[in-house]
């Protein structure tokens, strides 16, 4: 009787929310013990249908339909009004179903590498708590884990000491890339902006990544301004090729300031030169990035 009590008392505290002048300060705006059932069922209905029926081998990969279909099965129109409690698991349960299961055996992509129980584990915990990690004060835990992975991924590249960044991806991190790159030929862009910038140029192979080119858009570059060189037959950047561009560049009376290597293409998973390509940046003085 007594945990009953208590429970109940927390329910009532946590609905007993602050309000001034009708705007909510602390406390939930829905009510909590019908949120945590819902996660709750959420939940077990990711054990039973991604994190068991999804990695078997005897069910199938994706319950396929074709775009009108599903549409309609999953019911998109957004609408004034909230839903029901089991109208909303059904969207979760159809949202699931109507998926590609990317966990499972026989489905194969060079982007996925099955599930890793103990990462989703940490997944579902950040999801929870929901960090922003950009101060020790706001997220403590998640500060001291990011130092520790970079230390790790620094000590790999042979150094002593260093510092990074996460980003959410490939583009990013190559904009991230060509920033850097930019600031170091050219720093007074940072304050002064293009207007009194030389006509820059970066270099690439023919095989990159399309997100080269937008960085080139989005730092104000300029994609005429992206030079590609020649692949050899296995996708490969050719060393010489790319002397040939720099050169073209120079000639040009353009500013080379960049080249990015790549480290496992995307479509044919090439590795470029990267001694010869390092050889050639030093000679011209050109920042090198390498796209892995």
């Amino acid at each position: 009787m007594e945990a009953d009590s208590n429970t109940q008392e927390t329910r009532n505290m946590k609905k007993n929310a602050v309000l001034v002048d009708g705007v909510v300060l602390n406390g939930p705006i829905i009510d909590s013990h019908a949120g945590e059932k819902f996660v709750d069922e959420v939940y077990r209905m990711l054990m039973n249908e991604v994190i068991q029926k999804a990695t078997d081998v005897s069910e199938k990969v994706c319950e396929w339909q074709e775009p009108e279909q599903l549409k309609k099965i999953l019911d998109l129109n957004l609408k004034e009004n909230g839903e029901s409690h089991q109208k909303l698991l059904q969207l979760c349960r159809n949202a699931i179903k109507y998926s590609v299961k990317t966990s499972h055996p026989r489905f194969f992509n060079q982007l996925y590498a099955g599930m890793d129980h103990y990462s989703l584990a940490a997944r579902f915990i950040t999801e929870a708590l929901n960090p922003s990690v950009y101060t020790y004060e706001v997220s403590p835990a998640f500060i001291l884990i990011e130092e520790a992975v970079l230390m790790k991924m620094i000590e790999f590249l042979g150094w002593k000491e260093g510092d990074g960044i996460f980003s959410p991806g490939g583009s990013v991190s190559n904009m991230y890339a060509v920033n850097l790159a930019r600031y170091n030929h050219c720093p007074d862009i940072k304050e002064k902006g293009l207007s009194q910038a030389p006509r820059l140029v970066m270099f690439t192979s023919e095989e990159c990544h399309y997100s080269m080119k937008k960085a080139a858009a989005f730092l104000g570059i300029g994609t005429h301004n992206v030079y590609f060189v020649k692949t050899d037959d296995r996708g490969k950047m050719i060393p010489q090729e790319l002397e040939k561009q720099v050169e073209r560049a120079n000639e040009e009376g353009a500013v080379p300031f960049l080249v990015i290597a790549t480290s496992g293409t995307t479509v044919v998973g090439a590795f470029d030169p990267l001694d010869e390509i390092a050889d050639i940046c030093k000679k011209h003085n050109l920042w090198l990035h390498v796209d892995g």
